[in-house]
């Protein structure tokens, strides 16, 4: 297995710690301002930036060294989207972001995978990440990253508005997405 790949593998055993560091409320707290939280939901946070910045090299040294992998083919973007949908789903949980918009990203990933995967199948070629797939991705991340330091610098207002604007370039990118293979629908 290759670094690119064993880079992949980690962040995928990054997820259910982070998942268990989210929901274990640990008796240790710490005391910022008027907030105290759990020592245990910024632990989750460093480990979500780990895993973010993984997701980050293990492309550019699949790329840069020639270790693209059918493995790393696959299991990159889904540990990246399982990532991002466990983060979501605790934040509905919590109560700091709607169950709606979290259906419409989980939807949209979901779909956009499939026209990949028909396009693949159709037309033997790869969908690259267009721009507004770009934008949609950097904010999201960034959106996750402050509502898990929510208290250590930002504020819920501003998590949740990166959220609002995740929210719109998700819909936007999917909608280009399908928009650019709208020939694979021409036989429907």
């Amino acid at each position: 297995m290759n670094i690119a790949n064993k880079l992949t593998l980690a962040r995928v055993i990054m997820i259910p710690i982070f998942i268990g560091l989210m929901l274990w409320q640990g008796v240790h707290m710490i005391s910022i301002g008027d907030e105290v939280i759990p020592v245990t939901q910024l632990i989750a946070g460093i480990i979500f930036i780990v895993a973010s910045v993984t997701d980050y090299l293990d492309g550019y040294l699949a790329r840069k060294l020639n270790l693209v992998t059918s493995f790393g083919a696959f299991f990159d973007p889904m540990a990246d989207k399982l990532l991002v949908i466990a983060a979501l789903l605790l934040f509905v949980e919590k109560g700091w972001v709607p169950a709606w918009a979290v259906f419409i990203i989980i939807a949209r990933e979901l779909m956009v995978t499939g026209l990949r995967v028909l396009l693949a199948q159709t037309n033997g070629k790869v969908m690259a990440a267009a721009l507004p797939g770009k934008i949609k991705t950097m904010t999201q991340m960034l959106a996750i990253i402050c509502f898990l330091f929510q208290n250590f610098g930002t504020t819920l207002p501003i998590a949740q508005g990166l959220f609002y604007i995740c929210l719109f370039f998700t819909i936007y990118s999917g909608a280009d997405y399908f928009w650019n293979a709208r020939f694979l629908f021409k036989e429907l």
